[in-house]
């Protein structure tokens, strides 16, 4: 067990453009710089679209490359950025809030560069401006079809950029997509982006989990095969993986790693009908019982309020962001089939209603069906990829518990 002063918790140090590359980060920020600089005066609007999965280090090479790109707009007389004018997205509010506090004590990052999409693309339009550089994190949550709750009033948030910047440098990964107002899939991004001048990159390689490469497949297999295979044997190597029957158990253990290093939280897929208690809404799993994580008024993201340890944290409040320990309550919407070891999506469960609100585009029920399996999947898939030294899990469905709980024991595993 690693000591609390071995480790660095805050978000604004993890996603710090001053963090240091590796030599693939950094050759890839070279390459980003020059592609950029080639279109700002010619041959755009221009795109440059980063591949990756959850913890490759995505947004950290975005932060390391805007801060370059707005040392030199406001620095460098001799650079072809000097003087432009450039932007950082981000369609995730506890995300922008690191991003902003990063902002504060840097010369030449304003906290005002930082925002959100609706909010950048409603004040050009207001204006008749355009920019130079727009800077894309986690574009996977731009929103596909407009969205009054949100005022935005177009068909695609990533379309209006385009028309109001010459280069536009984004971050993809199809696995986190998770509603349908902001439905992408690889081809319905490139659609897009390959009609334009564009380059890509694809990340591979896992920096957040200190889990071995087996454990890691094995988590992809659960998410994009919906089966049950064996566990590797190597899946406490350098990691704590866990299964609990027990999801009491399961918090006990959690509080004590948080005592312990900090940053651990209980988080949970959808899938629990509101029962209003007290004004809060609680999932109850045998003798476990806990709240939902609440709506985060604060500057602080929701993992770093000490408060939140009471809590079970959502998809909203974790995505993007690192923990030190993670126990996962897989909820109703995911079953086992009995008598095989098949996964099955009780789409009828699931309660986040605002995920799969119905779309012009599509009409087709077996394609409609197919995707909202898919985000409920890709929902999990987020929770999978949090954990940095340890992922612990508990499922609502008996037979998957049991199933789960049998390939620990199978694999020859303790804790």
């Amino acid at each position: 067990m690693k000591s609390l002063n071995q480790l660095t918790n805050a978000a604004t140090e993890k996603l710090s453009p001053f963090k240091e590359l590796t030599p693939e980060q950094e050759k890839l920020v070279s390459s980003i710089i020059k592609f950029t600089q080639s279109h700002l005066k010619e041959n755009f609007p221009a795109i440059y679209t980063i591949y990756g999965d959850a913890g490759t280090g995505k947004s950290v090479v975005l932060s390391n490359l805007f801060e370059r790109i707005q040392r030199a707009a406001r620095q460098d007389q001799e650079s072809p950025f000097f003087k432009t004018q450039n932007y950082f997205l981000v369609n995730h509010p506890e995300i922008l809030k690191v991003y902003r506090e990063i902002a504060g004590p840097i010369k030449e990052l304003y906290k005002k560069d930082f925002t959100r999409p609706t909010s950048l693309i409603n004040q050009l339009d207001k204006k008749h401006q355009t920019i130079d550089v727009a800077v894309i994190d986690e574009a996977h949550l731009l929103l596909s079809k407009a969205d009054h709750y949100n005022n935005f009033y177009h068909d695609n948030q990533l379309v209006e950029i385009i028309k109001h910047a010459k280069v536009v440098i984004l971050v993809f990964d199809q696995y986190q997509v998770l509603r349908m107002k902001s439905l992408w899939t690889p081809e319905r991004l490139e659609k897009i982006t390959h009609q334009y001048p564009h380059q890509e990159y694809h990340l591979h390689h896992q920096f957040r989990m200190t889990a071995s490469d087996s454990l890691i497949s094995w988590f992809n297999h659960f998410t994009d095969d919906y089966e049950l295979t064996p566990l590797p044997q190597d899946s406490r190597k350098n990691y704590d993986f866990r299964i609990y029957d027990d999801a009491e158990e399961m918090r006990q253990a959690i509080v004590q790693r948080n005592k312990e290093v900090g940053l651990s939280r209980i988080l949970s897929t959808s899938g629990y009908p509101s029962t209003l208690d007290g004004g809060k809404h609680y999932i109850n799993e045998g003798r476990f019982k806990l709240p939902w994580d609440q709506y985060n008024y604060t500057v602080t993201p929701w993992a770093e309020l000490p408060q939140t340890i009471n809590e079970v944290g959502s998809i909203y409040t974790c995505q993007g962001f690192d923990l030190n320990y993670t126990g996962i309550i897989i909820g109703p919407p995911i079953s086992q089939i009995s008598g095989t070891s098949k996964l099955q999506i009780n789409l009828d469960k699931y309660t986040d209603s605002e995920a799969f609100k119905k779309r012009d585009d599509l009409t087709d029920p077996k394609e409609i069906k197919a995707l909202e399996e898919r985000m409920i999947m890709n929902s999990l898939n987020v929770l999978f990829k949090r954990g940095v030294y340890g992922t612990y899990i508990y499922a609502h469905d008996p037979l998957l518990r049991s199933s789960l709980v049998q390939l620990f024991k199978n694999a020859g595993l303790n804790y």
